[in-house]
């Protein structure tokens, strides 16, 4: 079998934390086998808002695989070829007690949820700025699966209301400014200059390893 040499590229910034991800979830190898290419990735989602209040939800759903192309179990990393050609090197971490059984070939299956929340904190009452991550992996010799989530918060200021062309304007902690629509249905009137926009970004990732 020739041997497959393990790619110099770099993971992406969009694409880092889902192979990261990836790499700490790789589990118990299921016994059924698939000879099937990597499917496409698949998208679903959808935006929800309350008639004339500022801010919403919008959530995005991707389903992606990649087949195992190249294993070193001595620095546990895992090189993985995605439908679109590229390939991508990712580091298994010690959580992942069944990694010893993945195998060249192996199908990673990853279903990312991304969700996004905006709202106007009139109140106050939201905590300090910040991510929270948590993994809930299978113990060794169960069914294969795993699901890694992080929720991250970000506070904004709100600098500036246009209502001629019904925008606003946004100051981050990191002191820069960006320039936001807003719904038509919204009354700008109810709104100041002072008040803080909360972003809370909510990023799920469930895995799978099919055997080759």
């Amino acid at each position: 079998m020739k041997k497959q040499p393990f790619p110099k590229k770099t993971v992406p910034t969009m694409t880092s934390l889902r192979l990261a991800l990836v790499g700490v979830l790789l589990l118990n190898v299921a016994a059924c086998a698939t000879t099937a290419p990597p499917p496409a990735p698949k998208t679903g989602g959808g935006v929800a808002y309350q008639e004339g209040v500022a801010g919403g939800t919008v959530v995005n759903t991707v389903e992606i695989s990649a087949r195992v192309t190249a294993i070193k179990k001595a620095d546990r990393e895992v090189a993985l070829l995605a439908p679109d050609g590229e390939t991508y090197t990712v580091t298994v971490g010690p959580e992942a007690v069944n990694f010893d059984q993945v195998r060249v070939g192996d199908l990673v299956k990853a279903t990312v949820t991304e969700a996004l929340v905006v709202f106007i904190d009139k109140e106050g009452s939201t905590g300090a700025d910040g991510a929270e991550a948590a993994v809930v992996l299978a113990p060794k010799g169960a069914k294969p699966g795993g699901v890694a989530a992080q929720v991250t918060q970000v506070t904004a200021t709100v600098e500036k209301i246009d209502p001629a062309s019904r925008t606003a304007t946004l100051r981050f902690a990191n002191g820069t400014s960006k320039v936001f629509p807003v719904r038509d249905d919204v009354d700008l009137s109810r709104y100041k200059v002072g008040e803080k926009v909360v972003f809370l970004v909510t990023e799920m990732v469930a895995i799978s390893v099919e055997k080759k």
